[in-house]
């Protein structure tokens, strides 16, 4: 037998045993989970389908990733905490059949230690212990005495090594690289709404889903009954981050596109910038409230009432004090339309009451429900239909007017309106902005039902009006708001969280700068940085804290040579492992998937239709790339994506989103010139 170069190291062997006893442990709580869910106790047939639904939801939370360890960190503790010094800290929590812990949770308040720990501030750790892992075991591990003043500081290498470790497919969790200033984000009070502004790279997607895990941990009742919802970009961010809450055993997160949050009317129609710059103002909800309130009509002729041999009189100036009352209650219109009909039979009974009968409850409400009633609330208190009202609104100039005359000026009044009626409600070709107007309407109508959390990422490119259409669904519940005002690459855009928090309803949100970049090496955040002073003025320079500075590459070429220079460049990547994303122009997106055909290169095309993170090669269209990452980054003919964009600033902003998607290698491939600032 060969003799090996280095004798097996005891402690690490001794580790790999405890992960193998942790696994067997997950394994019996599994069999144990599923003869619970096979032969349910409930006491009643509701109740035991009730309880093995539990269940099975539980099982989803015990399955074990082979490919993965239980844990990757180990806390040896100067004192006791429930008899125990040494406690290994994981994706979830595994006990043994006496019910000790044999992996603690990540979300659990112990392990919070772990990741903020540290020689100024030991918090009764003695040794900190990371482990290296490949493909599900455990190959090295690394000890921090925090108590022993003989042992300087140093960086973790194998935590340098996992941040920077390649990677195909979906994003991964985060819970082994944790950084202090994350970790306190992530535990942020359940009633705090946090705004992270993050720079490319400082991990502000993954705090983001951390937390919501988190959140679900240490308050598991109340949001598992009013729900969580992350809000994503578009349908390639959401492939990308599908699979971290699940690893982390949370598995019924809702995700959704800040489109589809909105989705009242198939979107077929598309807005110029300026009618979806004038759409997405906030001055549009007081347009659309005024609308809606203006269909409520004046009592000009009394309410009689027809009961019996009896002809009960309501005066005019009676009924008009209660349209009043209720349109000034602050209810939502569909409320107070529901109110009225019992308001007016109250008025009735009254009348009864003093011509000498003692009319109860069951008279008002016969009354209320009596077609007299009915069709004098409905004359005056009509009913709303969003879609026909908004329709009337962008095709009738004078209608548009009457409610906008001091808030639109005339000039945007016809930037607003449609260029061609639709000939009927279903020929309206209605725009991804109309669709928000919708939204606004709706709740306008009736209250839009608040979860208990909302993730909302990349939240600089949504308008007022979006942002007030996902702080409904937040509005008695919290949020953690994420983005960059850097990265804004909309017309639309606010200019700041002050603004934008705003609009959400939450203008008391703590907002939380990370600057120090995990993913992004520093060769290729500071090419990208150049841009900044020009799109971004004052926002703050990102740092890079990685040991690799990464690769950058700047390569010309005629244009006639650029389809078969990207092929070459993407096909001798393919040799190593690791992530490719190629990005370009919208437009540009066909030929590059021809020429990547055509030279053998097996690729994926993300896009909103078509999301796919499954190959080693993805071609990218520009403005699909935000809140994705890839190991290697080619990026074609720059200036065409800065000119794709309406104005010069949001250009540079795609710019600067496109260039900080690499983790390791950025290659920008172009025939015509650079934006100025970067030549």
């Amino acid at each position: 037998m060969p003799v090996p170069d280095h004798p097996p190291d005891p402690d690490l062997a001794a580790e790999q045993g405890y992960l193998d006893h942790a696994r067997a442990e997950l394994a019996r709580m599994r069999r144990a989970t599923e003869a619970l869910r096979d032969n349910p106790l409930g006491g009643d047939r509701v109740s035991s389908e009730f309880l093995a639904l539990t269940l099975h939801a539980r099982l989803a939370t015990l399955a074990d990733d082979p490919t993965s360890t239980l844990f990757f960190g180990r806390l040896d503790l100067d004192h006791d905490v429930e008899g125990h010094e040494r406690w290994y800290i994981g994706r979830r929590h595994v006990r043994d059949e006496r019910g000790d812990p044999v992996v603690v949770d990540w979300r659990a308040d112990l392990s919070a230690t772990f990741y903020r720990a540290s020689r100024a501030a030991p918090l009764g750790v003695r040794r900190r212990r990371r482990f290296g892992v490949d493909r599900g075991r455990l190959t090295a591990y690394e000890d921090e005495h925090l108590l022993d003043p003989t042992e300087g500081e140093r960086r973790s290498a194998i935590l340098q090594d996992e941040i920077e470790r390649p990677r195909v497919g979906p994003m991964r969790d985060i819970v082994a690289t944790i950084q202090p200033e994350q970790d306190a984000l992530v535990r942020a009070d359940a009633g705090t709404t946090v705004c992270v502004q993050g720079a490319p790279g400082t991990g502000k997607t993954a705090v983001g889903l951390h937390r919501a895990a988190w959140l679900l941990y240490a308050h598991r009742d109340r949001l598992t009954r009013t729900g969580v919802l992350v809000v994503g970009p578009n349908s390639a961010f959401l492939d990308h981050i599908g699979a971290v809450l699940p690893a982390l055993g949370e598995v019924e997160v809702r995700h959704t596109t800040a489109a589809g949050l909105v989705a009242h009317v198939p979107v077929r129609g598309a807005d110029s910038p300026a009618a979806a710059t004038l759409k997405g103002d906030p001055r549009m909800a007081t347009l659309l409230h005024r609308a809606v309130w203006s269909h409520v009509g004046t009592a000009d002729e009394p309410l009689v009432v027809p009961r019996g041999a009896h002809r009960w009189r309501v005066a005019a100036y009676l009924v008009q004090e209660v349209l009043d009352e209720l349109a000034g209650r602050g209810v939502r219109y569909g409320a107070a339309r529901a109110m009225l009909p019992q308001r007016l039979a109250h008025l009735v009974l009254l009348g009864m009451e003093r011509a000498g009968g003692s009319p109860d409850d069951r008279v008002q409400d016969a009354v209320a429900r009596s077609s007299a009633v009915q069709r004098y609330a409905a004359q005056l208190w009509p009913p709303v239909e969003p879609r026909a009202m908004l329709a009337g609104l962008l095709s009738d100039g004078d209608l548009l007017a009457r409610h906008a005359g001091d808030l639109f000026a005339p000039e945007e009044q016809q930037i607003l309106l449609w260029d061609k009626p639709p000939r009927s409600r279903g020929s309206a070709r209605w725009s991804a902005a109309d669709a928000v107007l919708l939204d606004e309407l709706a709740d306008l109508l009736e209250r839009t039902p608040s979860l208990g959390h909302v993730v909302l990422d990349e939240a600089q490119d949504l308008s007022p009006m979006h942002l007030r259409a996902v702080g409904r669904r937040c509005s008695t519940g919290s949020a953690t708001v994420l983005g960059d005002i850097a990265q804004g690459t909309t017309p639309w855009a606010t200019s700041s969280w002050t603004e934008s928090l705003t609009h959400l309803g939450k203008p008391e949100a703590h907002v939380e700068v990370l600057d120090r970049g995990f993913r992004v090496p520093a060769e290729v955040i500071g090419y990208a940085a150049r841009l900044l002073p020009h799109m971004a003025p004052g926002l703050g320079i990102p740092r890079s804290v990685r040991d690799n500075p990464g690769e950058l590459v700047v390569q010309r070429c005629a244009a006639t040579e650029l389809p078969t220079t990207v092929a070459s460049v993407v096909a001798e990547w393919t040799r190593a492992e690791g992530s490719i994303g190629v990005i370009a122009a919208d437009s540009a997106i066909a030929g590059l998937h021809r020429a990547l055909d055509n030279a053998g290169i097996g690729h994926g095309v993300l896009g909103a239709d078509h999301g796919d993170v499954e190959h080693q090669v993805d071609l990218v269209p520009a403005t699909v790339a935000k809140g994705l990452e890839f190991d290697r980054v080619l990026v074609v003919e720059p200036a065409d994506i800065a000119a794709a964009e309406p104005d010069e600033r949001t250009g540079l902003r795609r710019l600067y989103v496109v260039l900080t998607r690499a983790v390791s290698t950025l290659t920008v491939v172009h025939a015509g010139e650079l934006p100025e600032p970067l030549r």
